[in-house]
């Protein structure tokens, strides 16, 4: 039997940004089900920063926010490469319809005065290939940037180990029982005690919860696909912009020299190691093809990842009402990546039986927003 302050259980981003503060007030255990921390949804993220990210949804806004300045300027000797690295955003529409389109210059302008009108020669300017039915007119955002996602993880993994917390992979808990007034985990590599459990395992948080006998917070896995291409013959892709359809049926980014292509799909899953449906890798193709206008010959790389929402889409931050020293940190969805400094950030100042962090509250967030009782309600 082992003893620590704290016990995250998941080791994806949320688990590994909430240790890495966790670490700074006492002993962290960290419990990863797989061999390697991040495997399932962290390692599968095409993650891409933006200053707007969230418009319109305050809570997501705040969270964001209070995000920034660690990535844009994270401790010395966090990582040794840059988290961000700049590149232009592009959203494109259908020139049959583009109201959607108008409608997201109104909704970025209340937040940003980075946003800009394209018209044909500029898009040109930055995809030669585009075809013509989004040649009408595009928006422009500049303040956005590639996420070096495993520098962010493995900079939170660094830091709790470099303050003597523990990763402990292929540790799925077997079991969870409050002895007293800690929780003992039972796992294939041993049993762990603390009198905090952090339950950051994503998909899988309400059959952790479960076996603690907290209630369920109703959380719900959707797929979403990714598939990797050449570019076309004789094109350099690698300063191309971010692309985004305006109604958010698909994206393709440079990476590596290749192209990056999502359907955006968020297909209802249960918790698993999720794999690319057929049918989606064709739609990503398809996509790319009617955006650029050359046939995707080839794909290199396909792969699905699980974006877990609860109902309101929003996180979920705070300790059970019904199960002592049980933390809930769920539900970040598709932007688990860009809040994860924040809500470990808040993870840490609730563990302490503090509110939410100041600057976090300036920036418009309650606790209700993010607390496991509005579910409730």
């Amino acid at each position: 039997m082992q003893h620590a302050d704290f016990i995250i259980i998941g080791g994806g981003i949320a688990g590994a940004g909430a240790g890495y503060e966790l670490s700074k007030l006492g002993k962290v255990f960290l419990l990863e089900r797989e061999s390697q921390p991040g495997y399932h949804t962290t390692g599968r993220s095409a993650a891409v920063y933006s200053s707007t990210y969230g418009q319109g949804d305050p809570v997501l806004r705040a969270l964001v926010l209070g995000s920034t300045d660690f990535l844009k300027n994270p401790p010395k000797g966090f990582s040794e490469h840059a988290l961000l690295h700049p590149r232009e955003h592009l959203f494109i529409c259908d020139r049959e319809d583009l109201k959607p389109l108008d409608k997201l210059h109104d909704d970025l302008a209340r937040v940003t005065d980075d946003v800009t009108w394209l018209g044909r020669e500029e898009i040109l300017g930055r995809i030669p290939l585009m075809t013509e039915p989004f040649l009408e007119k595009a928006l422009l955002e500049r303040d956005i940037a590639d996420m070096d996602v495993h520098a962010l993880h493995e900079g939170f993994l660094r830091g709790l180990r470099a303050r003597s917390g523990e990763v402990i992979t292929d540790s799925p808990a077997e079991a969870i029982e409050r002895v007293g007034k800690n929780w003992q985990v039972d796992t294939p590599t041993g049993s762990y005690t603390a009198p905090i459990v952090v339950n950051a395992a994503g998909a899988w948080v309400d059959e952790v919860a479960r076996m603690a006998g907290a209630a369920p917070i109703g959380i719900q896995p959707l797929r979403r696909t990714a598939i990797l291409v050449d570019p076309p013959e004789g094109v350099t892709v690698d300063d191309w912009p971010f692309v985004t359809e305006a109604q958010d049926t698909f994206y393709f980014k440079p990476d590596a020299g290749k192209l990056l292509v999502s359907p955006m799909d968020e297909t209802r899953s249960e918790p698993c190691d999720a794999r690319p449906e057929e049918m989606d890798v064709a739609y990503a193709a398809h996509y790319l093809e009617q955006a650029i206008g050359r046939p995707v010959k080839k794909i290199d790389h396909q792969w699905a990842g699980l974006r877990s929402h609860v109902a309101d889409h929003h996180p979920v931050a705070g300790f059970a009402p019904d199960a002592d020293g049980f933390f809930w940190l769920a539900g970040q969805g598709g932007f688990g990546i860009k809040t994860a400094v924040a809500l470990g950030r808040i993870t840490a100042s609730l563990c302490q039986g503090k509110g939410l962090p100041e600057d976090i509250i300036g920036f418009g967030l309650k606790q209700s927003d993010i607390s496991v009782e509005r579910l409730a309600k």
